[in-house]
């Protein structure tokens, strides 16, 4: 079946395309400008799936776009003041794209992934039932599986290239990919912004149980955030009220495409299987349902 409002692949042979990633398709505008497309793809266990869900780019916009309003005060962004009409005139071109484009200004990304974890799950659990503690930061005994921290805690990766996987590295690392100044800065913010926007999240009825959060920088070395922001594809989204320890929760985001794939006979090697309908449209509808939550829109 195909999906008449679904986006795979954005099509814009007018701009230099730099980059097509998992989800995001990139192009080049100017020397200080680029258009991100966010597509309706979807990846899992860094292997891209074939089937779209359909409107997932446009939630994901749209909640990116939500957060880094809410997080302004804190650091700058790197949405412009461009309005997608200026670069696209083509009103054909633009009702394809709806909500999926952004014109964003264009930064030096940060080599690391900043992660931020308020509970215990997914490789973090796994980390601490072997070690007691998640990526080398030790953590009181007798935790369970999905037990909230006792406070947030930086857990930052590496960047890796599509179809490999990032790489867990400690603050150490960061120093010495960043210098002392600009890795403290990051760890600072992103603790920031995770608790401060955790809190809003909470009192709408969602657990952000983790996220990652992306930097760049401009020529003059501010530091600006890019990329998204707590989406359901950046972070880990629960229900509040179907929350308890002890559990791995239900969840708002792609785990639930993630664990119908945990119940086949696949090696995590592409090319991915294929997904029931069920499967494609419950993910869509838990998306949709994660915006209006957090968003009221």
């Amino acid at each position: 079946m195909t999906h008449s409002n679904a986006l795979l692949e954005s099509d814009l042979p007018q701009f230099k395309m730099l980059n097509r990633g998992k989800v995001r398709d990139i192009y080049e505008l100017d020397s200080a400008h680029l258009l991100i497309v966010t597509s309706d793809r979807l990846s899992a266990f860094d292997v891209v799936l074939s089937q779209p869900i359909p409107g997932k780019g446009e939630v994901l916009t749209r909640v990116a776009n939500f957060w880094f309003q809410r997080t302004r005060h804190i650091i700058p962004n790197h949405l412009s003041d461009t309005p997608l009409e200026a670069v696209i005139p083509d009103e054909a071109q633009r009702a394809i794209l709806g909500d999926r484009a952004l014109v964003v200004r264009r930064l030096k990304p940060l080599p690391i992934e900043a992660i931020v974890r308020g509970y215990l799950i997914g490789s973090g659990w796994k980390d601490y039932q072997k070690t007691g503690g998640v990526c080398g930061i030790s953590l009181p005994t007798g935790l369970q599986q999905a037990d909230k921290l006792p406070e947030a805690i930086y857990t930052p990766s590496t960047k890796a290239e599509i179809g490999a996987h990032d790489e867990n590295i400690d603050f150490e690392k960061t120093v010495d990919l960043l210098g002392l100044e600009l890795a403290t800065k990051v760890k600072e913010v992103s603790l920031r912004i995770y608790t401060e926007c955790a809190r809003y999240a909470l009192e709408q009825g969602i657990i952000i149980a983790d996220t990652k959060f992306e930097f760049g920088q401009d020529e003059s070395g501010n530091l600006y955030l890019i990329d998204e922001v707590l989406t359901p594809d950046s972070s880990r989204f629960w229900p509040a009220d179907q929350y308890q320890p002890g559990l791995s929760p239900p969840s708002f985001d792609k785990q639930f495409v993630r664990d119908y794939l945990e119940t086949l006979d696949w090696n995590k090697q592409p090319p991915a299987p294929e997904l029931p309908e069920e499967i494609i449209s419950k993910t869509a509808e838990k998306y949709r349902e994660a915006e209006t939550r957090l968003t009221g829109s």
